[in-house]
């Protein structure tokens, strides 16, 4: 079929899928990717463009029992490590909690039933004595850097099927107190992973539109 004899949703669709796969295809080769890199085959396996995993990732707030598999953990993970940071400092630490006294311990700081579903939760960490600091004002971007590489965490999680949340509202002195770390770490937030259970509920995206948030000079 020719583009013009395709409907409005057609089209938008076909779209996004030809600007993916270009972009794919410019990423290997501008960057040669070879066999030897530890992440060629995840790379190759993508099929979803970047947009539409920003849409389906959503804030899960109840998984199933099943394990997130080591593949998939091992995955979300390597994504995280590879995110950008001010200077390329990696101001972060990310503590993994999956064994059962652990888990119970992250509940303590965060007293929601549906935490308990998660299999994983990953407590992400700053520096803040490693951390640029811009110096026309002295705003450390500690902050900055970690919420860019859980960001990474949350859209790898999505492209391998599992669900996250961000979660702030946790009582830092009771994590403090369950997770001791030296001086100089601070928790940022807390993002459970699992396997999106059946019955989780999910709202309807709301986002405002480009014309609100978006200003062109």
């Amino acid at each position: 079929m020719n583009r013009e004899g395709m409907s409005e949703k057609s089209l938008k669709n076909f779209s996004t899928v030809k600007v993916g796969l270009s972009l794919l295809a410019d990423l290997k080769h501008n960057y040669h990717l070879s066999a030897s890199r530890s992440w060629m085959p995840y790379v190759k396996n993508c099929n979803m463009p970047l947009i539409d995993l920003a849409a389906e990732r959503f804030s899960a707030r109840k998984f199933t029992a099943e394990p997130v598999s080591e593949e998939d953990l091992h995955y979300v993970l390597e994504c995280v490590r590879l995110a950008p940071s001010a200077c390329n400092l990696q101001p972060w630490k990310f503590v993994v909690a999956r064994s059962a006294e652990a888990l119970a311990k992250v509940c303590k700081s965060y007293d929601r039933p549906w935490l308990s579903t998660a299999p994983v939760v990953v407590i992400a960490y700053k520096n803040t004595e490693r951390n640029w600091v811009r110096p026309y004002d002295n705003k450390a971007h500690g902050d900055v850097d970690v919420s860019i590489a859980v960001e990474h965490l949350c859209l790898a999680a999505t492209e391998r099927g599992l669900g996250t949340c961000w979660i702030c509202n946790y009582d830092p002195a009771i994590l403090s107190e369950e997770f001791p770390q030296p001086a100089g770490w601070e928790a940022v937030a807390i993002i459970p992973i699992g396997h999106i259970a059946p019955d989780c509920p999910r709202k309807e995206k709301a986002r405002r539109p480009l014309g609100e948030i978006v200003e062109v000079v």
